[in-house]
């Protein structure tokens, strides 16, 4: 089985979402994880957005990168978006690509227009990731 680890700053939203994703949609050929330089809380915005379609990751916790140091992974992504943020290093095993998500934590507005920021990050994980991830890995969804 194939190993990707998502990074991000935080491990509260795009990593979250991203690792969730990926365990569901390569179920059995890719095992996802995800951690970040400076855990936090998963944002509920994430878990209400996955909650959407039918993954539940209300009992996911952020995890820091140093919890993975040393271990092999095929691939490595770093997800922060914008120049303003800091994506982790990865000095461990592992291609590394970056795939930049705005972080839909920084959206103001209501309630609705929060929430649409985290399921477009949602939908590119979907229609953009793991059409990448397949084929960085040579693995086929069923």
């Amino acid at each position: 089985m194939k190993r990707v680890l998502f990074l991000c700053t935080e491990n509260a939203c795009r990593s979250q979402m991203a690792e969730a994703i990926t365990n569901r949609l390569l179920s059995g050929k890719v095992e996802a994880l995800s951690a970040g330089t400076g855990p936090s809380v998963v944002n509920p915005f994430a878990v209400e957005s996955l909650e959407e379609i039918g993954i539940d990751i209300s009992g996911a916790r952020s995890k820091h990168v140093d919890k993975f140091q040393g271990g092999n992974f095929d691939l490595v992504i770093t997800l922060c978006g914008g120049a303003k943020e800091t994506c982790p290093f990865w000095p461990g095993q592992g291609k590394r690509i970056h795939f930049g998500l705005d972080d839909p934590a920084r959206v103001q507005g209501s309630k609705e227009e929060i929430l649409s920021s985290f399921n477009a990050v949602r939908d590119r994980i979907i229609g953009e990731l793991i059409p990448l991830l397949k084929k960085e890995l040579g693995v086929e969804s069923d």
